[in-house]
């Protein structure tokens, strides 16, 4: 490494962010730029420790140890080459992923780990900035066709690959624009839209066809995109909403949390929202059931919006500060974390379950009753136990069910093409990625459940070498790592 006691010499800093009183007005990006000097420090603490054990916490293999020391040395041309050579959207993932890379840092045994992730956005912002970042179509055409029924990121990153090893790929969307969940799931303040619009631009000067506004199985029956085209990925993601079935969830004021976040990303596009549908936090107290990322988007997002009040509910006990015990490294380390939106006011509220919403007498949600609840352990699997007398009443004009999601939604593309599901509801598939119709692969969270953005980009890859293995009986593209 080009420190060898950078790690002795320099602490960890925290990512700098706008001043809270400054983005509560707005919907701009919370994440401050990072010093460059500064930024070089803190790469100059990554360890030459022999073992990267960050290559083991990032599903997509990520060449951590050599572009951070490229960073150090000031080499951000070599650094983005090192870092698309794995990532094909290091932007997404520098800015959304929860970073378990830096969870598996060797440094992290004893000491806090390596910025990782800060310094993975700093490499792509900088080699967007110097214009390093351009199409790359592909040498030769390989008269294949392939269909993308999907636009998150592993639908994107897998009609990429195709693309570039020289097939013509059309990605199918169901909505309006083009991204998935990356356009009408994560908040602006989380990730500017204009971050994955750079990117689509890029893929459509590479040639990738981007149709928005096709509901494949709806508009676009799957038979007539199996006739087409020689090979299909189904990357549409698990976005059926897991519900809470308690008294009350008929009540007007009680939405799903994607329900919210939409809207709210279709007026910072400048869509009009309709007043008889439209669904505010401002003035009123909020009431958000989950205590996971979404619920935190829904937490900013009710702050930008005024709401007079907001709690965030969470069945879990709150989690230690520290790793506990029976969660050692290179674990993911399951500790309490402090998001940017929880900075900026709430009330977490831990150990707790929701037993019925309230109505005000016209059918609208006034207050919800909750209780205190134990975790003890049945048979292996955490139960819930409620606590005697422990029941209460918080006021809640607005409830939003952040409580993730159970699968891939069924009807349309799914059913209409028939393809074998897993006993969880999700898409099954085999070592090669493909489904039980031959010809039709999957990745992503349709096939994996609700995971993580940096295996969805991981998933994307994998199966599009696999595609092109099977359009053409060998693939030049990288193997996966995970």
């Amino acid at each position: 490494m080009g420190k060898p006691t950078g790690f002795l010499e320099e602490r960890r800093a925290k990512q700098p962010y706008r001043a809270l009183e400054e983005r509560l007005r707005d919907w701009q990006q919370v994440l401050a730029p990072w010093p460059e000097d500064r930024l070089r420090v803190q790469a100059s603490r990554c360890m030459d420790c022999g073992i990267p054990f960050c290559h083991q916490g990032c599903p997509l293999g990520n060449l951590i140890p050599d572009w951070n020391d490229l960073v150090y040395r000031d080499h951000w041309r070599e650094a983005i080459d090192r870092l698309h050579a794995t990532n094909n959207f290091p932007e997404f993932t520098g800015t959304l992923c929860p970073a378990p890379c830096e969870g598996s840092c060797v440094l992290g045994i004893n000491d806090d780990p390596v910025t990782i992730k800060a310094i993975e956005l700093a490499i792509i912002d900088h080699a967007f900035a110097e214009g390093w970042v351009s199409a790359q179509p592909p040498a030769k055409e390989t008269g294949r066709r392939v269909a993308v029924v999907g636009s998150g990121p592993a639908g994107l990153a897998a009609a990429q690959q195709l693309r570039r090893a020289g097939h013509r790929v059309t990605v199918f969307e169901r909505d309006d624009r083009i991204g998935g969940l990356l356009r009408y799931g994560i908040p602006e303040f989380k990730m500017e839209k204009r971050v994955l619009n750079r990117r689509l631009d890029q893929l459509r000067a590479e040639g990738v066809e981007l149709r928005a506004g096709v509901h494949v199985g709806v508009d676009l029956p799957a038979e007539a995109l199996q006739r087409e085209f020689d090979a299909l990925i189904l990357c549409g993601g698990a976005c059926a909403p897991r519900d809470l079935p308690v008294a009350g969830r008929e009540l007007r004021g009680v939405h799903f949390a994607m329900e919210f976040l939409t809207q709210q990303n279709r007026r910072c596009e400048g869509d009009p929202v309709n007043p008889q549908v439209a669904i505010s936090a401002a003035g009123k107290h909020v009431i958000i059931i989950g205590g996971g990322d979404t619920g935190a988007d829904c937490l900013g997002t009710c702050h930008r919006q005024g709401a007079a009040s907001v709690h965030q509910l969470e069945i879990l006990p709150r989690p230690p500060d520290r790793r506990d015990a029976d969660n050692p490294w290179p674990e993911w380390p399951r500790i309490y974390r402090i998001s940017t939106a929880h900075e900026e006011g709430g009330e977490r509220v831990y150990a707790v379950a929701t037993q019925r919403f309230i109505d005000d007498g016209d059918g609208h949600v006034a207050a919800l009753e909750l209780t205190d609840v134990e975790t003890r352990m049945v048979d292996g699997r955490p139960t819930f136990v409620e606590v005697p007398g422990s029941a209460r009443e918080l006021p809640c004009d607005l409830a939003l069910l952040a409580t993730g999601f159970v699968g891939p939604e069924r009807p349309g593309l799914l059913d209409s093409l028939g393809v074998r599901l897993t006993e969880r509801g999700n898409v099954w598939r085999d070592r090669n990625w493909m489904t039980s119709v031959p010809g039709v692969f999957t990745a992503g969270d349709m096939q994996r459940g609700q995971s993580l953005i940096v295996w969805a980009i991981a998933e994307g890859r994998a199966a599009a070498r696999a595609v092109d293995t099977f359009l053409m009986g060998e693939s030049d593209l990288p193997a996966p790592v995970a």
